[in-house]
């Protein structure tokens, strides 16, 4: 369950078995998606296309850990992750443009002939959320 709820929210699932909603006064969402990805993905492989999504995928892990974010979830070619959740905390802005910076500074400087390469864009917003889980199965915070 740790991999992919925060700990506190899958030990209240454990002890409780449900999980009540959190409004958080403040945490950054960071989103990113590849330019031209539906073009891209209908000129190469299946196979090729999820390799090269997940070698980048696994360094957005990497350094969203660096800067204490939680990732939130993949779709596609989207990565979003926040700061400020599921504990609150004065540096999620800045921990969040500077998880941003290194992303982009990592696409754009890493070029591998085996992998597709991609532009990439990201969107930053820093407001109130509620987090939580729903459903019964597959749970996504």
């Amino acid at each position: 369950m740790l991999n992919i709820l925060p700990a506190e929210t899958a030990e209240e699932l454990k002890s409780e078995g449900k999980v009540k909603a959190k409004r958080i006064n403040s945490a950054t969402v960071l989103f990113t998606d590849f330019k031209s990805f539906s073009a891209f993905s209908e000129n190469i492989s299946p196979e090729k296309l999820v390799e090269s999504i997940d070698f980048y995928f696994k360094e957005f892990d990497r350094i969203s850990t660096k800067y204490g974010l939680e990732k939130i979830k993949t779709i596609g070619d989207s990565y979003m992750c926040a700061g400020g959740l599921p504990k609150e905390n004065e540096t999620h802005p800045k921990d969040v443009v500077l998880a941003a910076i290194e992303m982009m500074s990592f696409v754009n400087q890493t070029f591998d002939n085996n992998l597709m390469h991609f532009e990439m864009r990201i969107g930053i917003h820093t407001g109130p959320i509620v987090a939580g889980i729903v459903g019964i199965k597959k749970w996504q915070y």
